[in-house]
């Protein structure tokens, strides 16, 4: 949603080349360190009802009754309601992300349950906080003091938290319309895996764990709605990633034509991923908006958020490696199982960006992977920034330094010989990517990126002082791990350009942003292709009435996507500019330039034109306007990328990290990210996104856990348990980036967002595990806590050798 344009002089690229590749301040930061940001709580509708949820306090049960009568009576109560007031409504579905793609379904045939989710439960409860009754009051504290007078009696129900328990023939079914508590099972093999095993020099065999947690983002999520009295038009204002999808789905659950609903992302306070789907709270607020004839607002406590948004990363990796004696990787072979929670709500989205990121940089000519995901008594899980990626990226990170273990190499060396070199660009790995296609790296040097890292994090010095010995109990370890990263995910993004009368740019994109500065890299974009000022650009982002068709800023896809979509419409409107000049100046459009908003000829002493006059003035008398449509008076354009596949980054990470054998305690030395997302756009935005990557990595590996008991309550549902990281936490990183850019569209760009949490959980457990390599300790899951240090280094008793 548009806040105006700035209203700074313009002012063209300092040196007058290109906005591309500048690392121009946020254009956003200004207001929003002002206090002057406008998120959904500020969205003030006079006369709104405030909703709370009364959610299942049970992970399994049946409901036996729900009495709303003193609830109703409570003061400033406006309506109950139970999931028999609802149940005439369709039950909610990620519809977009639950469709498997139809060359993966050729190829692959994978499965993929179906279980819809109420909008309030009926019959049975599936989880910790689910939703089982809304209060509608007048403000939040009258509704969230009516939800304790809800009688709710419920009937406990066995409960499953474990996976691998919910797969056995005896445990009881959380959906009874499924054969099983599979959620998805998908399986593809490269060559022939059992051959390679068989004769391969070593095999090592692991089982690693990727622990739950939380994408926890600093504004928890929340909507309102009000109807429009005179034109009937609902307006959503939503904290959500994907505007459109909240468009289609409120419209389908309301019965309503979607041109009757607008979805309006406001300034978003995190993302991550968790606002990237949909959710029943979402449907519920509009509807009551709706019946109630009011506003209504609802917004989600911490607890809320905690336990009842959804969940990511629970993984459980059994994975095989076989080498031959130099140590060149001959088969992968990996086992994995997916803790979906208790509804299946984005499909094969993590699991398959599991399988198909396994493999990572290297080269593995014989591959057999196995992908089941399940469902049990816990909350939901859907990407969280990485989405499936630094689960498996901590496996086979992991999987390489036990190899390297094995056979006596160095861990960088063992990586650096199995490595795809820039010459085998484009490199086909065998295995089909998410889109259906064969899984194509399409640019990249993977061997610079780990030559760089092993330079920055200066691995022979750190072997030299581990030699020397611990130092009062603190030991030096130094890890390496590598990702690749497949971005720009389709079916396709919109950018519309339109050229006000004033001569300003005004772009519209399906893309909101949640914090990664579409304001200002989008309008770098705009202003190199069309010819003008970089602050005479104003980007809309996240309003669908802006842009009627969009997708969503979800898996480093925005640039890439609404980026070259800008590109585009910014080329095709600057030559409507110049046609549309050289009908006015009465010259030919070839003797015509367009820079910083000025229409010039060529020719020394020819005639000028600003954008401002050519887009304000009617046509001259005597000079009729072409009217074919594309070439008429209006001066914009609409266009919708559509990628032809992946473009894919990547990235080296290491760390040097002092492990105290006494308490236990972790502390981060030096961290080193090289990472390579192409064309980079501006430099400034793409550290900020590099920084807070490898700041949420670093949380889930060494603090943050959502834990379960085996009753299915969750133990960490305040910040007084659920640790996150703060600044105190985040060494200075030592960035460094290489430039490979991508043939898969016009502006050779990447997605960036997401690669710097990919690969921190890996990097740590290898730093740390080498740091304890004299106690002969191995990491197979994290958050390395200081209490999970000590219960490691207790199983494996007194130090075994020196290094």
């Amino acid at each position: 949603m548009s806040h105006g344009p700035s209203h700074a002089p313009q002012q063209p690229a300092p040196d007058g080349g290109p906005w591309t590749g500048r690392p121009v301040p946020r254009v956003e930061d200004d207001r929003l360190l002002r206090g002057n940001g406008r998120y959904v709580d500020d969205v003030a509708l006079p006369g709104a009802a405030e909703a709370a949820f009364l959610r299942s306090p049970h992970a399994h049960a049946r409901i036996r009754s729900v009495d709303v009568t003193a609830a109703l009576a409570a003061p400033g109560v406006v309506a109950v309601w139970t999931g028999a007031d609802v149940a005439h409504l369709p039950a909610m579905l990620n519809k977009e992300e639950l469709r498997t793609p139809p060359g993966l379904a050729e190829l692959l045939d994978p499965y993929v349950a179906i279980t819809p989710m109420p909008l309030l439960a009926t019959d049975r409860v599936l989880y910790v906080g689910q939703p089982v009754a809304v209060v509608l009051a007048e403000n939040r504290y009258l509704a969230e003091d009516a939800l304790e007078l809800v009688d709710v009696r419920y009937a406990p129900l066995p409960v499953l938290v474990d996976p691998d328990r919910a797969l056995t023939e005896d445990a009881p079914l959380l959906h009874d319309e499924l054969r099983d508590n599979t959620a998805v099972a998908v399986a593809t093999k490269v060559g022939d895996p059992d051959a390679a095993f068989a004769s391969a020099h070593t095999v090592v065999s692991e089982e690693f764990q990727a622990h739950r947690y939380v994408a926890s983002p600093i504004e928890t999520r929340a909507v309102s709605a009000q109807v429009d009295p005179y034109s009937g038009e609902l307006t959503v204002w939503s904290n959500t990633q994907t505007p459109h999808r909240v468009r289609e789905a409120t419209a389908h659950t309301l019965g309503l034509d979607p041109e009757r609903v607008r979805v309006i992302a406001t300034d978003v306070g995190g993302g991550f991923g968790q606002k990237g789907i949909l959710y029943v709270e979402e449907m519920l607020v509009p509807y009551a908006a709706r019946v109630l004839g009011r506003p209504v607002l609802w917004r989600e406590d911490r607890n809320e958020n905690l336990t009842a948004s959804s969940h990511a990363r629970e993984q459980i990796h059994r994975i095989e490696l076989a080498a031959d004696a130099q140590g060149h990787l001959l088969a992968v072979r990996d086992r994995i199982t997916v803790n979906f929670g208790a509804y299946n709500m984005t499909g094969l989205v993590v699991p398959y960006n599991s399988v198909c990121h396994l493999l990572g940089p290297y080269r593995v000519p014989h591959v057999d992977i196995d992908v089941v995901g399940v469902l049990t008594n816990t909350t939901f899980a859907t990407p969280y920034r990485g989405a499936g990626r630094p689960e498996t990226v901590f496996a086979m990170e992991r999987a390489m330094d036990r190899l390297a273990a094995e056979l006596g190499i160095e861990p960088a060396e063992l990586r650096a010989r199995n490595l795809v070199g820039p010459d085998e660009m484009p490199y086909a790995t065998g295995l089909v990517d998410r889109s259906g296609k064969p899984q194509s790296y399409d640019s990249g040097d993977f061997p610079e990126l780990l030559r760089r890292a092993v330079a920055k994090a200066d691995l022979e010095g750190v072997r030299a002082r581990q030699r020397e010995g611990a130092r009062d109990g603190r030991l030096v370890g130094i890890g390496f791990a590598m990702y690749i990263e497949a971005t720009g995910l389709g079916p396709f993004e919109t950018a519309r350009i339109d050229i006000a009368p004033s001569g300003r740019v005004k772009l519209a994109i399906g893309a909101p942003s949640q914090g990664q500065g579409h304001r200002t890299s989008m309008a770098q974009i705009a202003a190199d292709a069309i010819g003008v000022p970089f602050d005479a650009v104003d980007v809309v982002g996240g309003d669908t009435s802006a842009t009627p068709f969009g997708v969503g800023t979800i898996a480093s896809r925005a640039l890439v996507n609404a980026g070259n979509a800008t590109h585009r419409a910014g080329r095709l409107v600057r030559e409507k500019i110049i046609e549309a000049a050289a009908r006015r100046l009465g010259v030919p459009a070839d003797g015509l330039d367009l820079r910083e908003g000025v229409i010039t000829s060529k020719a020394a002493e020819g005639p000028a034109l600003t954008l401002a006059e050519l887009a304000g003035r009617a046509p001259l008398p005597g000079t009729p306007e072409p009217t074919d449509g594309r070439h008429g008076t209006e001066l914009s354009e609409t266009v919708h990328f559509r990628p032809p596949g992946f473009a894919v980054s990547s990235g080296a990470h290491a760390a040097v990290v002092e492990v105290d054998e006494h308490t236990g305690e972790t502390e981060i030395l030096h961290y080193v990210a090289v990472h390579d997302a192409g064309v980079i756009v501006n430099p400034m935005i793409a550290e900020g996104q590099v920084t807070g990557g490898i700041a949420q990595g670093i949380g889930g590996a060494l603090y943050e856990e959502m834990i379960y008991g085996p009753d299915g309550q969750p133990r960490t549902g305040t910040y007084m348990d659920y640790l996150v990281p703060t600044s105190s936490e985040i060494p200075d990183l030592d960035l460094d980036e290489i430039h490979s850019p991508s043939p898969m569209n016009d502006l050779g760009v990447k997605g960036l967002g997401e690669g710097g949490a990919i690969a921190p959980q890996a990097v740590l457990a290898n730093a740390v595990e080498d740091a304890l390599r004299p106690f002969g300790v191995v990491v197979r899951r994290g958050p390395l806590s200081p209490s999970r240090v000590r219960d490691l280094l207790r199983a494996a008793g007194r130090p075994t050798a020196a290094r």
